[in-house]
């Protein structure tokens, strides 16, 4: 009697093994990127923690009152990191990366608000004749010193008629310790004569003269103050007619953070004749004689001596 043959059936579920494979494949990919997020995270939390420390140090954001270590071997928390990453970015670029000297404090903002109110005060006729404007910009506040009111045309000698204007500017400048960048612009007109081959030398010139007035007759002591040129790239207005272009053509007055007092330490202007420093060339320095705080001044807002300018 022959056996009766089994017939063999189909397997329809191997389909099962390929997709186990796979399930098991992608399960290994996901653990890779999640230890590999791990490790960026670390990183990046520790470039967070060392980018607020420094901003911290440097007085941009205020000290947080969490203690985080900057050496610390776990992530940090990611809320933490997104607290940095959301901290809002209102300041200016000069704040961000602020000068090494010092930044403007919330104290320092109000008393330079208060000293554009003096000045204002003081140079009203000048600002109602647009020879004077007091501005606040991403520095600090901003005296422009235009043209039309105190300098010839293709000269840096200060006009005579101005030193009274010049000098009330200066002794209001005088009695806070505010440190003074001097700005000189001009229009985009080419211009050569026989002191100055181009706008470079101009705008540079004037802006270091305005620094020896400051250092020779105000008794301001040189750490203070900086000079720079910047001819016709600095525009504050369009070139395309005349009233625009006087408006470029200005010496500007930055008053930016505070020096510190244990700089300030220097001898008093000498007074007698012939002790004035030479004015100085365009690009060279400034001499330093007399850079010590005149005591004596009389108030700021009337001024009873005017400097003789040479």
């Amino acid at each position: 009697m022959s056996r009766r043959r089994r017939h063999s059936h189909a397997n329809h579920e191997r389909w099962l093994v390929s997709y186990a494979d796979f399930i098991t494949l992608l399960f290994a990919f996901f653990v890779v990127l999640y230890s590999s997020s791990q490790v960026d995270r670390r990183k990046v939390g520790k470039l967070a923690v060392a980018i607020q420390v420094a901003f911290q140090e440097l007085g941009v954001f205020p000290a947080s009152s969490t203690a985080i270590s900057v050496d610390a071997k776990e992530p940090v928390p990611f809320n933490t990191v997104q607290a940095i990453e959301n901290a809002e970015r209102t300041a200016a670029l000069g704040r961000i990366v602020p000068s090494p000297k010092g930044v403007l404090g919330a104290s320092e903002a109000g008393d330079l608000g208060s000293l554009r109110q003096e000045l204002e005060d003081a140079l009203a006729p000048e600002i109602k004749r647009n020879e004077v404007a007091v501005t606040i910009g991403p520095d600090g506040l901003i005296v422009s010193l235009r043209e039309v009111g105190f300098f010839e045309s293709g000269s840096a000698k200060m006009r005579a008629t101005s030193v009274g204007t010049f000098s009330r500017i200066a002794w209001l400048l005088a009695e806070r310790n505010y440190r003074v960048r001097i700005e000189g612009h001009t229009d985009n007109k080419p211009i050569h004569n026989a002191q100055f081959s181009d706008n470079w030398e101009l705008s540079t010139a004037r802006a270091t003269e305005l620094v020896r007035l400051l250092i020779t007759k105000f008794g301001f002591a040189p750490e203070r103050l900086s000079a720079a040129g910047y001819a016709e790239y600095h525009p504050v207005a369009n070139n395309n007619s005349n009233e625009s272009r006087a408006q470029n053509r200005r010496v500007d007055l930055v008053i930016v953070g505070r020096v510190s007092a244990k700089k300030l330490v220097a001898e008093p202007p000498s007074n007698a004749a012939g002790s004035e420093a030479t004015s100085a060339a365009p690009g060279s320095a400034i001499t330093n004689e007399g850079s010590g705080t005149d005591k004596s001044k009389p108030s700021p807002a009337i001024p009873v001596r005017e400097p003789n300018v040479q």
